[in-house]
């Protein structure tokens, strides 16, 4: 389900703990309990790079913390944490992404590294996501 929001372009997303479903592959989780969240109001975030979650759902989806970056904002600039790979599902298709924290204030910010996974754009006259035009709208990967 897509929704816009005064032209904002918001996604359902499922997503997955990485880990989880490593273990749940190997025997070592039953498969029902490999942590997952659907987020019905995930923002499309172009001017953001990474998938942004709030520390809440960090800390439901079990991640551990990777490093420490540092990122440009419209406040300046400011370090931010680093979490574990996920898999994120948007429209049926799925892609691994590490994960940046956000307060518990801010929504899930979907950025460039994900859309480029997902091989989604943004229509903006639509404002929603469509499969990139340069593949026909079905999903590729460019490996040139």
């Amino acid at each position: 389900m897509e929704i816009t929001k005064m032209g904002k372009v918001v996604v359902e997303a499922e997503i997955e703990s990485l880990q989880d479903a490593f273990d749940a592959r190997r025997g070592r989780l039953p498969a029902e309990s490999v942590r997952s969240v659907v987020v019905r109001d995930a923002l499309v975030d172009t001017g953001a790079t990474m998938l942004s979650l709030p520390r809440k759902l960090i800390e439901e989806l079990g991640l551990v913390r990777l490093r420490t970056r540092t990122a440009r904002t419209s406040a300046g600039t400011c370090d931010f944490a680093v979490y574990d790979a996920v898999r994120l599902v948007v429209h049926g298709r799925d892609c691994v992404v590490e994960v940046a924290e956000v307060p518990d204030d801010c929504p899930v910010l979907m950025g460039k590294l994900p859309l480029e996974a997902l091989d989604f754009v943004v229509d903006p006259i639509g404002q929603r996501l469509i499969g990139n035009p340069d593949h026909g709208g079905e999903r590729m990967i460019d490996m040139f």
